[in-house]
């Protein structure tokens, strides 16, 4: 079997390298909180694109910090009764995407909510300042602060709840049907989004972005979507006298510690010639996870569209 990283039976005893937070679920907790006392101030308008057998909508609500924050909504058109929902997240740099994938869903009874994260390709505001695409070291913006409520992934990890938890507020969605995905960044939100709404009872993770960043430093793979930790060294730590600070300050929005939290049911798909995502990082989340959970395999893949992979959480989004 083909190997960039370790074996599997290494793999799934892998328990990661970088530190945990002492206060870690406080933190949390706290974030949590600030999110549940916001008045999201939710507006939903008619989008330009419209099907025959979907609605489609611009939803915006009021994030952590007063950000506007932008998704993509479609539903069935005549919906009668309850539905099921779907949350979507994208890969870093991105946005959320066509809108054919979320009328795909709508055609099949789901509702479908696709987020813009913050000052990536899409509309959601970063609150730093400017609207659109700031997107390059989003994973180091607020590690010089001394306050780790700063850290600029917080707020979008937050804003994946505050949505999931707002699709499950709607009056004509089933709120024990709400699922969650996405690849790479858009795995690791579907994580977060998992861990901290509890309500979101089928997940499914595909390649996860943000987990485990010692392991990524040590491996030599700071390169491409990690870039920027290499980045932040040469310009702010070129002796690495502080690497134990700083990599314990990126624990607070490293995915395996979120993992634990997680209530879904949860699928994680990984592909075993991941350069970009190492499979040790993604074992460090699923290894934590106590919900229930399956892990399936791509042994000839690298980080890059997956075989079927989307028939996959479809199937399992529609079975009971």
């Amino acid at each position: 079997m083909p190997m960039v990283d370790m074996p599997i039976r290494e793999l799934e005893q892998y328990n990661g390298m970088n530190p945990r937070p002492a206060d870690h679920d406080a933190y949390w907790d706290n974030a949590i909180a600030e999110m549940k006392a916001i008045d999201p101030q939710i507006t939903m308008t008619k989008a330009a694109f419209q099907a025959p057998n979907a609605e489609c909508y611009d939803l915006y609500f009021t994030g952590v910090n007063g950000a506007r924050v932008y998704a993509k909504h479609a539903r069935p058109k005549n919906i009668t009764g309850k539905i099921p929902a779907v949350v979507m997240f994208h890969g870093y740099s991105g946005d959320s995407g066509s809108w054919m994938d979320k009328i795909a869903y709508a055609a099949n009874g789901f509702a479908v909510f696709a987020l813009d994260c913050r000052g990536q390709a899409g509309k959601s505001e970063d609150v730093g300042g400017v609207h659109g695409n700031t997107y390059h070291g989003h994973i180091i913006r607020g590690l010089c602060e001394d306050n780790p409520n700063k850290l600029l992934f917080r707020d979008i990890f937050l804003d994946t709840a505050q949505l999931a938890g707002i699709a499950i507020d709607m009056d004509f969605v089933d709120e024990n049907k709400v699922y969650a995905t996405g690849g790479s960044q858009g795995g690791a939100l579907t994580i977060a989004c998992a861990a901290l709404e509890p309500r979101v009872s089928k997940a499914v993770t595909v390649f996860p972005f943000l987990s485990d960043y010692k392991r990524v430093w040590d491996m030599d793979l700071d390169i491409q979507a990690y870039a920027e930790l290499k980045d932040y060294f040469r310009n702010y730590d070129p002796r690495h006298e502080k690497e134990d600070e700083i990599f314990t300050k990126l624990g607070y929005i490293d995915v395996q510690y979120l993992a634990p939290r997680i209530k879904a049911d949860t699928i994680m798909i990984t592909a075993l010639l991941d350069n970009v995502c190492p499979p040790s990082t993604q074992y460090a989340a699923y290894n934590k996870m106590t919900c229930n959970k399956k892990h399936i395999i791509y042994p000839d893949f690298t980080h890059e569209y997956l075989k079927d992979h989307d028939e996959l959480i479809f199937k399992f989004f529609t079975e009971d």
